[in-house]
């Protein structure tokens, strides 16, 4: 929220808190930078945050609370839901009759405000309060929902801990019963609920010897959540086994399953797996945002050469798309993005998947069934005769898919596909491995992207730049003048910068972010197929030298990538190090 400067300058030449001097030098600052200027005053220390929000309360007319040290009611935090309060910094912490305060760090976020007010069917009265007083009422959500977990295992344990003694065999109907009993049904939903509102990706629930660990993946890594008492495991697992349509009885072999569970602010499609270990049965929840649209390439990571080379490939008719790297590195999201670009009213579209992770309108997606012998080859092959346009192929594991694959982009389709190598020249030597003739890879094949997730740094972080020693010892086989050139082609410093003026970022933990980072963002490499590449593919080259030739072609690598990112301080280079050392 701004305040237009000349009206800020006024009331802060009135308050006497900065001097007229002062205010005039950080004036001109602000219209030279083009930057407001109660940020520059609150960077610079001459006012804090909650001074210039009180003063923007005083201009604005809205009235200024502290609720930094105060304690909300759970049924009014439960008025607005946590997803809602976080995403706009706006906390409720007080009703009276049909009238309820909210507080606010942006009082002109009038959509918020109506869709409150529509929800809870009260009068709302806006109030204006400082960051820190939002993130203590945000913290108590949290603390609402583990109180809650807590208060029904402590009262629950015990009516559960009667029918699942150690050594006593579980029949059946016994697991379907304490499946179906409130308290267990009660503890796995608000397991659900509780990794939904911080956005994990993951949830692990892992028996041991004397406890029941339960942990999520948030932003790739994964963190303990909470530690539950070994005597409900039995009834959690049998409870996500029956939202799964699982067998209950069956604890020798692993199973897999699919539920979805929606809320007022998200549909999640939860895959689940099913592991039998030495304590029990482990479970793992993959969380899928259903309703989670509108991915774009830039918004991914995707920009400049390797943005165009992807934009001229998938307009090509025929031919290949291939998407590489370890597992959970967002190659199907990448897909799957390409397809929203492609899938317009005149193709068709197909593809065979495991799992459907995402439905997509217009779209015709199949879900392959190993056990019953619908293999990625065996799709692919009635795929083809479904009249395609655009195939998309989960995964090329085998050679029968991929010269499936390889046939179907020499036949006039576009295929896309994913490949289990650790960079882009690596799935070229991949495919001559599945005896793919080198000829055909060069004909079908126009373009190999390979990826990995980075941690996005939060807001509040540290500057820093490196010492010349320290850039020699960025990492092996990098050319520092060769980056350096490309930080300069793409604007990130100035024409005649040197390393000395590259500024990069470490993570400051704050309220917000405890570890500094939220949210990921792709690093990537992309490999257009050149004349050069196909005639070291037919002399079977090795992946370190086709990756040199493309180097030689201006391909940018993912390192080279996370470091650029890394100096537009969207990531630290400590993430970048992270996953492209693995």
């Amino acid at each position: 929220m701004q305040i237009d400067p000349e009206r800020l300058k006024l009331f802060l030449l009135d308050s006497g808190i900065v001097s007229k001097k002062e205010l005039d030098a950080f004036a001109e600052q602000a219209a030279e930078s083009g930057r407001y200027l109660g940020d520059l005053l609150v960077e610079a220390k001459k006012i804090t945050e909650d001074d210039l929000r009180r003063l923007h309360g005083y201009i604005l007319g809205f009235p200024f609370v502290n609720l930094e040290t105060e304690k909300v009611d759970p049924a009014v935090l439960a008025l607005i839901p946590e997803p809602i309060a976080r995403n706009h910094n706006i906390v409720p912490y007080r009703k009276t009759g049909d009238t309820l305060e909210v507080a606010m760090l942006d009082p002109d976020d009038l959509e918020a405000i109506e869709f409150i007010k529509k929800k809870s069917n009260l009068k709302i009265k806006a109030r204006l309060t400082s960051r820190e007083s939002v993130q203590n009422v945000l913290r108590q959500y949290q603390k609402s929902l583990e109180a809650e977990f807590g208060e029904i295992i402590k009262k629950e344990t015990g009516e559960l801990k009667a029918i699942t003694e150690e050594g006593k065999l579980v029949e059946e109907e016994d697991l379907k019963k304490i499946a179906e009993e409130l308290p267990t049904i009660r503890i796995v939903d608000t397991l659900l609920r509780h990794a939904i509102v911080q956005h994990a990706s993951d949830i692990h629930i892992e028996p041991t010897e004397k406890e029941v660990l339960v942990r999520y993946r948030i932003d790739g890594i994964l963190r303990d959540a909470m530690v539950l008492p070994k005597q409900i495991a039995p009834g959690i697992i049998a409870r996500i086994k029956v939202l799964a349509n699982l067998k209950l009885d069956e604890h020798r072999l692993p199973q897999d399953g699919r539920f979805r569970m929606e809320s007022d602010e998200a549909r999640v499609s939860f895959r689940v797996s099913i592991l039998p270990i030495y304590d029990g049965e482990k479970a793992v929840l993959r969380l899928l945002l259903e309703n989670a649209r509108g991915f774009t390439l830039e918004g991914l990571g995707f920009r400049g050469e390797g943005l165009e080379h992807i934009q001229r490939a998938i307009r090509k008719p025929t031919g290949m798309v291939l998407a590489t790297g370890p597992t959970g590195c967002g190659k199907t999201t990448t897909l799957y993005t390409l397809i929203e670009i492609l899938n317009i009213p005149g193709v068709n579209i197909s593809t065979i998947e495991d799992p459907i992770e995402y439905r997509i309108p217009r779209v015709n997606q199949s879900q392959v069934r190993p056990d019953i012998g619908y293999t990625f080859a065996n799709g692919l092959r009635s795929l083809l005769r479904q009249d395609p346009d655009i195939v998309m192929v989960g995964e090329i594991r085998d050679n029968e898919t991929a010269s499936l694959a390889v046939n179907a982009a020499l036949t006039g389709h576009v295929v896309l596909s994913t490949l289990h190598t650790n960079s882009a020249s690596g799935a070229l030597p991949r495919l001559l491995e599945m005896e793919v003739e080198p000829f055909l890879i060069g004909s079908t094949v126009n373009l190999i992207i390979a990826q990995r997730l980075v941690r996005r740094l939060c807001k509040s972080k540290k500057p820093y730049t490196l010492s010349p020693d320290e850039v020699r010892a960025l990492g092996e086989g990098l050319d520092p003048d060769r980056l350096l050139e490309i930080l300069r082609r793409e604007k990130i410093v100035e024409p005649k910068a040197t390393w000395k003026d590259v500024k990069f970022y470490r993570p400051e933990e704050s309220s917000e972010c405890p570890d500094g980072y939220q949210d990921r963002i792709s690093i990537y490499e992309v490999l257009p197929m050149s004349d050069a590449i196909k005639d070291m593919v037919v002399r079977h080259a090795t992946s370190d030298e086709i990756e040199a030739q493309a180097r030689k072609e201006g391909m940018i690598t993912m390192f080279e990538d996370g470091i650029i990112k890394a100096a537009q301080g969207i990531t630290s280079l400590e993430e970048t190090l992270r996953v492209t050392s693995e």
